[in-house]
């Protein structure tokens, strides 16, 4: 690692690979000899097409997909698609069905409970989303629109290892903290979401990877910017989009292919997972995961100390040792390590050693 460099274990913007981030700064004056930065450049230009076109290749590519999917990228980030897709494909008569695992599986129930199209299928809410709801907690409504899921919970530490049957009724799901980190059959889902600044780029930019069919589906009576019929007629281009974004996006899919797609990233993320997730176990209690076992994320790894007072220095340490943003969401507390795509072995490693060397100091 660079010497001036931290690990950096924030939830979101989060850390970036090396190689993307030197790529970007070599070419940033002079984009693909055009004399413009890809900050400046017109979304029109070839250039720009060019990277537009390639980026989307690329993650259908990672995913397996074939021409019955489209990849479009949105804004407003994950938070708005909470809202445009029960506008888009639930109606009173047709809901949008909910898994709740988490606060953000929450909030988008919320949004569809708001237009008065939305129901829940199962939650773990009453034990405190420490795990996924299983295939037979899932109580599917047949006649539901879609079937929507939290595939990674980012403040819980918890994540689907398992796709859902949801008996015909299509999947949808939310894999902003998740995505391209692990082999997946993307093929069971008809809507696939994801705000990309936890592990694939800079904050600005949704992308969404969907059947084309699903997408066409928009109601005319929605404004135009709302319809995903929008997004797909005019291949994300209705208006300008983040460009420097989508640029990033695709320089990071690339970084994937190149070493060794998602079966390396899955490799990867468990071992790291692993070293951490073992600092936890091997504690003697000190240390006390939030997840249960089965449900465990290999991307965000959350727990506790036997006090506040301890949390509060395990950060102020942590940081002193390079190892920055292990402070856990303030609905839970405690510390979380997010490893995503780009976090380094070393990292992860780094993490454990300190957490045992403080464990052994304060215990």
């Amino acid at each position: 690692m660079e010497a001036d460099r931290v690990y950096n274990f924030n939830p979101g913007p989060a850390t970036l690979p090396l190689e993307v981030l030197k790529e970007a700064q070599a070419e940033f004056l002079n984009f693909h000899h055009s004399g413009m930065s890809i900050l400046e450049i017109s979304h029109r230009a070839k250039q720009y097409d060019e990277v537009h076109q390639q980026a989307k290749a690329d993650i259908k590519e990672l995913m397996g997909l074939g021409d019955d999917y489209e990849v479009l990228f949105c804004q407003g980030g994950a938070s708005q698609q909470f809202a445009m897709i029960p506008l888009n494909f639930a109606t009173k008569d047709h809901p949008g069905s909910y898994v709740l695992s988490g606060s953000f599986a929450t909030k988008a129930y919320q949004e569809a409970e708001i237009l008065g199209v939305g129901e829940i299928a199962a939650s773990s809410k009453e034990v405190d989303f420490r795990h996924i709801p299983t295939q037979d907690e899932l109580k599917i409504n047949p006649e539901a629109s879609y079937v929507h899921l939290c595939y990674n919970n980012t403040i819980y530490g918890t994540e689907y290892h398992y796709v859902p049957d949801t008996k015909g009724v299509p999947l949808i799901a939310d894999m902003s903290s998740d995505m391209l980190s692990r082999p997946v059959d993307f093929q069971k889902f008809d809507f696939i979401y994801a705000g990309v600044q936890k592990n694939l780029g800079p904050a600005g930019v949704v992308l969404v990877v969907a059947k084309k069919d699903l997408l066409a589906k928009s109601p005319e009576t929605l404004p135009t910017m709302l319809r995903y019929s929008t997004f797909l007629k005019k291949d994300s281009l209705y208006n300008t989009p983040p460009a420097f974004c989508i640029y990033m996006v695709g320089k990071v899919a690339a970084w994937i292919k190149a070493n060794g797609g998602l079966v390396e990233m899955e490799k990867r993320n468990q071992k790291k997972a692993k070293v951490v997730y073992d600092a936890i176990d091997n504690s003697n209690g000190f240390y006390r995961g939030h997840a249960d076992k089965d449900s465990r994320s290999f991307m965000n790894v959350t727990f506790r100390l036997p006090s506040e007072d301890l949390e509060k220095k395990f950060v102020a340490e942590a940081l002193e040792h390079q190892l920055s943003g292990v402070k856990g969401h303030r609905s839970v507390g405690g510390m979380r390590a997010s490893i995503y795509n780009a976090m380094p072995y070393e990292g992860a490693l780094r993490l454990a050693e300190f957490m045992e060397k403080f464990r052994q100091e304060n215990a």
